[in-house]
């Protein structure tokens, strides 16, 4: 199965850039909406707008609020998520497409974004 967001939600990822070194998406949901299981390498986000959304992973899910003009670090990972705001959601992600440099991501890793 392919867990690229372009293919999995391409009503909500959008590809706006790629070269060699990265590739970068922009994001938008309206509340309620919800994604399917999905992957991203090492990335940074950047809020366009401020929203709530619950990321899932398995058995673990983390709310997540943040503001507009907001920047930051997600770690590679496996998830899906739900607009659970009443405002909607506008991100952009500039995916890393180097190697991991602790490997791959753990059971126990973050999930959702993170300011480190």
């Amino acid at each position: 199965m392919d867990h690229d967001p372009t293919t999995t939600n391409p009503d909500l990822y959008k590809l706006i850039f790629e070269n060699e070194r990265i590739r970068v998406l922009e994001y938008k949901d309206k509340p309620g909406d919800k994604t399917t299981p999905h992957r991203h390498p090492d990335s940074v986000m950047y809020t366009l707008s401020s929203f709530k959304r619950r990321v899932a992973a398995g058995t673990r899910q983390v709310d997540v609020e943040l503001q507009a003009g907001q920047v930051r670090w997600v770690g590679a990972q496996e998830h899906s998520g739900e607009n659970i705001g009443d405002t909607d959601t506008h991100t952009i992600f500039v995916e890393l497409k180097e190697p991991l440099a602790s490997g791959s991501p753990t059971p126990d890793s973050p999930l959702g974004p993170s300011t480190t």
